[in-house]
């Protein structure tokens, strides 16, 4: 018996076949790109996540002949939109998360209901980024769309419905839609009223780790697995991945390295004071029955694999040759560097900022260069800034959760040891690396473990099945040495405040 745990990314879906003691015993990955097709905004076709799910789940159901999965569950990103009819069909493309297109959507709340009421209910801040604004921006501008649509739903119901069952979604990705009560767990009915929507248009809601149901004889053949298959109820990936980390208690802290830097604090009440508001904290339910989570948030790995695959095109022919990855070619390049700042300054604000200044007009800026600067010290900045960018957010969240000493990372963004020791230098704290890198399909398979009676509490599994590996422990001297660059860092921001009004007129 084996337990598959889902990732549903914004740029790629992994599954992993955990053992009911945690080991890993296959795993497999299909990426996508979404599709720009105007500035600001960010589509892909719906087809595009199932047909990676299917490929994923198929492939490694054939890895585990003697094992087979007796339950998975889907952990999938949020704020993204799908225009659903009533027949299943798609009637749209799926808005992503990183697009930004309603805008004055967003601000249209300060009016009708206040920032501050939305962020009482919510524990989000107003963005464009959040599922209700998409919804009524696609009301103002693809009628038709939104007339065809009977839900609109997030990546993980619309999954849930492929696989033959109702749209369900759970607390914790329903609360990345800015519709749901945190405080009742229900959606909240003064921000639907206020948007012109019902609860009838978005997920049923069910908790994580309930069970959906069991997948029937035809769509266990397509996806490969035994018909009667138990599929359980995921969750946001951030929450998913603290569970899947160890994160169940208040005052754990997690950090998510992705194409969103995550970090995360637990709590049993949610953070959504007006101090957490003025710097944008997320504050919603967790997967884990009862409890909470505060994040702080940017955009991190999208800046990572744009400067990827614009410039180091000579790098990745070094690794075929060398049958290396390109990552282990471009970590040695670093290491020949030296330890010294680069003295460059990045801002990864490639699809503009989250926390702490939450400012969709933000882009990425390089500061600093000189004739001497390569790629590699190039890439080497940008990981940089990464840090940089994170310490700004370690600051904020120990304002709202009190001190930070030790946090748990995982995630792709972090696996190379010269960026896991940048954040430990500017940021002051110990990292932990944790047995498996895949806390986010970890948690998942936790939750499905729940649906199949093999695990009686999402936390006691956390307890027996994480483990941490290694410690990266900060160097105080590396520190020093990186402070000026810091401080060019934090002033960089508030210094193009001119550039950003003027781009906002073009």
């Amino acid at each position: 018996m084996s337990l598959l745990g889902i990732d549903l990314g914004s740029g790629s879906c992994k599954g992993v076949v955990f053992s009911a003691d945690g080991a890993i015993l296959a795993q497999a990955a299909r990426e996508y790109t979404p599709l720009c097709p105007r500035p600001g905004w960010a589509e892909m076709p719906a087809e595009t996540f199932w047909e990676a799910l299917v490929a994923v789940t198929r492939e490694v159901a054939t890895q585990v002949p003697r094992d087979p999965i007796e339950a998975l569950a889907i952990s999938s990103h949020g704020e993204t939109v799908i225009p659903v009819a009533s027949d299943g069909r798609t009637v749209g493309p799926a808005i992503m998360n990183s697009d930004n297109r309603a805008i004055a959507e967003a601000a249209w709340w300060e009016t009708a209901l206040g920032g501050d009421e939305i962020y009482r209910i919510t524990g989000t801040p107003l963005h464009p980024m959040f599922a209700i604004n998409k919804i009524m921006w696609l009301r103002a501008h693809a009628p038709e769309v939104y007339a065809c649509a009977e839900r609109f739903l997030s990546v993980g119901d619309y999954l849930l419905m492929k696989m033959g069952f109702p749209p369900y979604t759970d607390p914790s990705l329903a609360s990345r839609t800015m519709g749901f009560d945190i405080h009742r767990r229900v959606w909240s009915s003064e921000i639907l009223a206020a948007a012109g929507l019902s609860e009838a248009q978005l997920g049923i809601l069910l908790p994580s780790g309930a069970p959906a149901g069991k997948l029937s004889p035809a769509v266990a053949a397509l996806l490969g697995l035994p018909a009667g298959t138990i599929v359980a109820l995921g969750g946001h990936d951030q929450p998913c991945g603290a569970l899947g980390a160890g994160g169940t208690r208040p005052g754990q802290v997690t950090d998510s390295s992705g194409s969103y830097e995550c970090l995360l604090a637990v709590s049993d009440q949610p953070r959504n004071t007006p101090q957490a508001q003025q710097f944008a904290l997320n504050s919603y339910c967790h997967v884990v029955a009862g409890q909470y989570v505060t994040l702080a948030f940017f955009p991190a790995g999208f800046i990572v694999r744009w400067f990827v695959q614009q410039f180091c095109g000579m790098d990745e022919l070094q690794a075929r040759d060398a049958g290396q990855s390109l990552y282990q070619v471009l970590d040695a390049n670093i290491a020949s560097l030296g330890d010294d700042p680069t003295g460059v300054c990045v801002t990864p604000h490639l699809i503009g900022s989250c926390n702490p200044n939450w400012d969709v007009r933000a882009t990425g800026v390089i500061a600093g260069l000189t004739p001497s600067v390569t790629r590699h010290h190039l890439y080497k900045a940008i990981h940089e800034g990464i840090a940089c960018e994170l310490a700004l957010n370690v600051e904020v969240l120990e304002r709202i959760v009190g001190p930070l000493q030790r946090i748990r990372i995982f995630g792709g963004n972090a696996r190379s040891a010269f960026s896991l020791q940048l954040r430990a230098d500017l940021t002051g704290k110990t990292f932990e690396v944790l047995s498996t890198p895949e806390a986010v399909c970890q948690g998942a398979a936790m939750l499905a473990g729940l649906a199949a009676g093999v695990n009686t509490r999402a936390d006691d599994a956390a307890a027996r099945l994480v483990s941490v590996t290694r410690e990266v422990v900060p160097n105080p001297e590396a520190g020093r040495s990186y402070a000026r660059q810091m401080r060019q860092y934090r002033v960089l921001y508030p210094a193009l405040e001119g550039v950003r009004e003027v781009s906002t007129l073009i």
